[in-house]
């Protein structure tokens, strides 16, 4: 088999570690295997962030993420978002139970006086409780639900993420159960991003399913847009050096170099992961997959109005 390999066409979302694979809860499907004590890599000096942000900023970068781990356990977070929204729109993707009143507060100040907008991503892999807790850990849920309130509140619109565990003749009665959960919490109009399970990490001891053994071809890219990889258009920054995407972050060859600046190498998709951006499209980006009430549907990824 010929694996097909993507260069980088543009820098348009730029990704990090933030907290490298600490967290403070241990998701049964989680692709880079973060959790309590879990240091495979570390937090990110919030200096060499800002460095990297200035340099992905004269490459035309588009948008910001910090991801971790748990990206709220770095007590340098709130600087980071402060110097990033000056940038770019930037999102941060968290399990939400860290953000108790005051953090939402501040999070809100920032957002406010920000020249970019601020997304927050929270993670909810389930509509009860039961469902939840089984996959994210005991008390997970009711916090996560606490978090996406507060947010709410401060007018922040949190946009709510799941990975898939249902089958597609449960679609719309699963996606409406999510809705009602997350109004009854008082998120009058939530706003859900439904991701793949892929086949990585403790999700790949879990589930044998789909994908897990599948590999891209060049054959299977032929009138393909290639633009839709997220190798294409994608670079994580690690406190290890520059990784082409967030999914291959246990890959060691999918390290490309020190810094974005010695990252624009090609890469050769020869893993299972890349069927999943080759299938489902640029996968991490924050187009919600439920219908949204007026304020919800504007496009926040954009410069703020003076």
């Amino acid at each position: 088999m010929t694996f097909p390999e993507i260069s980088l066409a543009h820098l348009d979302d730029l990704w990090f570690q933030v907290s490298g694979t600490l967290c403070n809860i241990a998701c049964a499907h989680c692709f880079n295997n973060s959790g309590p004590n879990v240091r495979t890599f570390g937090f990110l000096d919030p200096d060499s962030v800002r460095s990297e942000i200035e340099f992905a900023v004269r490459a035309g970068v588009k948008e910001i993420f910090f991801t971790g781990g748990e990206p709220f356990l770095h007590p340098g977070l709130p600087g980071m978002l402060c110097f990033a929204l000056e940038h770019a729109p930037t999102t941060v993707l968290t399990n939400g139970m860290l953000i108790n009143d005051r953090m939402a507060e501040r999070l809100a100040q920032i957002e406010q006086s920000a020249r970019y907008s601020l997304e927050i991503r929270v993670s909810l892999d389930g509509y009860t409780e039961e469902m939840n807790d089984a996959i994210r850990g005991r008390g997970v849920f009711r916090q996560a639900l606490a978090a996406v309130a507060r947010l709410s509140r401060q007018g922040l619109l949190p946009l709510v993420t799941i990975v898939r565990t249902w089958g597609d003749d449960e679609e719309l009665a699963t996606l409406a159960a999510f809705s009602d959960t997350l109004r009854a919490a008082g998120y009058d109009r939530p706003r859900i991003k439904v991701l793949p399970s892929l086949p990585l990490g403790r999700e790949l001891k879990r589930n044998t399913g789909t994908l897990r053994d599948e590999l891209l071809s060049e054959e299977m890219l032929e009138g393909f847009d290639r633009d839709l990889l997220m190798c294409s258009n994608s670079r994580l920054v690690t406190d290890r050096g520059v990784w082409v995407c967030p999914l291959l972050i246990e890959m060691p060859d999918a390290r490309l170099g020190p810094t974005l600046a010695q990252s624009r190498t090609s890469y050769r998709l020869a893993h299972n992961a890349c069927v999943a951006c080759y299938r489902y499209g640029t996968i991490c980006g924050n187009v919600s997959s439920l219908i949204e009430g007026p304020a919800a549907q504007s496009d926040r990824s954009v410069l703020k109005q003076s």
